[in-house]
């Protein structure tokens, strides 16, 4: 690469950062659900000690969880499909791996958040309902609460994935 070549706006190490946004998003958004699910998945073990019967109905914090990791992926995908290789004529400028990087740590991080909450509702919620069934619609709506922690992250990210630069 000569001189003529370079670009300042474009440089080599530009994709890093878009790379390193994508690998925020998957990270962070599935420790979040690997927490929620492991934490709730606890409650659930010792619920289901002294009322078997309610293991279905006290799956939910786990799915919910799950879906944390989901919003990563979604996000961890769009970016890896926007990188390309930096340069003058690789097209790919340090603006974009800022907005990037910026995208897989606002999913990631606020799925991280949200997979916190869910697993600590949920372990509580359900160990809550096991000895009283009418905390249940409680114990949803707080879970609801805590998912759209992360999807106001996953929205932010789409936002900034769509961003021209």
């Amino acid at each position: 690469m000569s001189d003529s070549d370079y670009d300042p706006l474009k440089p080599i190490y530009g994709p890093f950062f878009g790379v390193m946004g994508c690998a925020a998003a998957m990270i962070f958004s599935s420790l979040g659900a690997a927490y929620g699910t492991a934490k709730s998945g606890t409650g659930i073990s010792s619920m289901a000690v002294m009322r078997p019967e309610l293991i279905m109905k006290s799956i939910i914090p786990v799915v919910m969880a799950g879906i944390i990791a989901i919003y990563g992926l979604v996000v961890a995908a769009l970016i890896a499909n926007g990188i390309t290789p930096g340069g003058k004529h690789g097209g790919y400028s340090l603006f974009k791996g800022a907005l990037h990087m910026g995208a897989g740590l606002s999913v990631g991080l606020a799925g991280m958040a949200a997979g916190y909450a869910i697993g600590l509702v949920g372990d509580a919620g359900v160990r809550g309902t096991a000895q009283q069934p009418r905390l249940f619609v409680g114990m949803i709506l707080i879970l609801i609460f805590a998912e759209v922690l992360g999807l106001y992250g996953l929205i932010v990210a789409l936002v900034l994935t769509t961003k021209s630069g």
